[in-house]
C-alpha cells in the first residue's frame, strides 16, 4: 500500500508539473522562444515516459500475479527506448541553444530561427525513433525458452534477453555500442558545451552571468541525473547488479518529477507566467 501511494503520488505530481509547463510556455507568449520551446518538449516526453511504466508498476503493487504478455512487453519496451533517446538528444540540443544564447547572443536568433528549431526537433524524434526500432528488432529476433520472469519493475532490453536460449553476447556489445555509446557520447558533448559556456560566462556582467549560471544549472542537473542512469544500465547489459532496481525506479519515476521543479523554481520567467496564468484561473472562477 505504501508503495503504490508513493508511485501514485510521483505519477500525479508528474503529469501535474510537466502539463503545468506545456501549458504555461503555449500560452505566454513571452515564452515563445526556443529554450522554452525545446523544454515544451521535454516536458512533453517526459509525461509520456512516465505513463511507459508507472502505470504497469502501479497495478503490479496491487496484484499477486504480476504478468505482462510478451507484445505487452516489446511495446513497453520500444516506447521506453523512443523516448529515453529522444530525451537524450533533446538535452544536447537544449546544451547547444544555451551555448549559441550565451557564447553568441548577436547571433542567436539567427542561428536558433524556428526553422532549425523545428527541423532540429524532426531530427531527435526521427533519431529517437531509429534507435528504438533497432533496439526492439534485434531483441524480438532472438529464440526465447525457459524462464519468463523479468528481474526488475519493466521490460528493457538488458532484462529481456537474459530469457534468449541462444548466445546474446553480440547484441550485448550492440546494446553497449548503441545505447551506451549514445549516452556517453552525448554526456561528453554537454560537458563540453557547459565548460565552455563557463568559461565565456566569466566575461559577462554580473546580474547576466547569474542568470545564465541558474539557466544552466538546471540543465546539468537534469543531464547528470538523466544520463548517468543510461550509462550506469547500458554500460554493464550482462550484469545485474542490485543498484539496478533502485536506478531503474529514479529513472522512470522520480526524475520526470524533479524536471519541472528544477526548471521552475530556478527560473523567473517560468515562475511569473505561472504566477499570471494561475491569476487567471482564479479570476475566471470567481466570475
Amino acid at each position: 500500500m505504501a508503495t503504490f501511494a508513493m508511485f501514485l503520488i510521483f505519477y500525479v505530481l508528474t503529469l501535474t508539473g510537466n502539463i503545468l509547463i506545456v501549458i504555461t510556455i503555449i500560452y505566454e507568449r513571452r515564452l515563445h522562444t526556443p529554450m522554452y520551446f525545446f523544454l515544451s518538449n521535454l516536458s512533453f516526453i517526459d509525461v509520456c515516459h512516465s505513463t511507459v511504466t508507472v502505470p504497469k508498476m502501479l497495478g503490479d503493487t496491487w496484484s499477486e500475479e504480476k504478468f505482462i504478455s510478451f507484445d505487452a512487453c516489446v511495446t513497453q519496451m520500444f516506447f521506453l527506448h523512443l523516448f529515453a533517446c529522444t530525451e537524450t538528444f533533446l538535452l544536447t540540443v537544449m546544451a547547444y541553444d544555451r551555448y549559441v544564447a550565451i557564447c553568441k547572443p548577436l547571433q542567436y536568433m539567427t542561428v536558433m530561427n524556428w526553422k532549425v528549431c523545428v527541423l532540429l526537433a524532426v531530427a531527435l524524434w526521427t533519431g529517437g525513433t531509429i534507435h528504438s526500432i533497432a533496439l526492439t528488432s534485434l531483441t524480438i529476433k532472438l529464440p526465447y525458452c525457459g524462464a519468463d520472469e523479468i528481474d526488475s519493475f519493466f521490460c528493457d532490453v538488458p532484462q529481456v534477453i537474459k530469457l534468449a536460449c541462444t548466445d546474446t553476447y553480440i547484441i550485448e556489445i550492440l546494446i553497449v555500442s548503441n545505447s551506451g555509446l549514445i549516452s556517453m557520447v552525448c554526456f561528453m558533448v554537454l560537458v563540453v558545451s557547459y565548460a565552455v559556456i563557463l568559461v565565456s560566462l566569466r566575461q559577462q556582467i554580473s546580474e547576466g552571468r547569474r542568470k545564465a549560471l541558474s539557466t544552466c544549472a538546471a540543465h546539468l542537473t537534469v543531464v547528470i541525473l538523466f544520463l548517468g542512469h543510461c550509462i550506469f544500465i547500458y554500460s554493464h547489459p550482462s550484469t545485474s547488479l542490485p543498484e539496478d532496481k533502485v536506478v531503474s525506479v529514479f529513472f522512470t519515476a522520480v526524475t520526470p518529477l524533479l524536471n519541472p521543479i528544477i526548471y521552475t523554481l530556478r527560473n523567473e520567467d517560468m515562475k511569473n507566467a505561472l504566477n499570471k496564468l494561475m491569476g487567471m484561473m482564479e479570476r475566471r472562477e470567481k466570475k
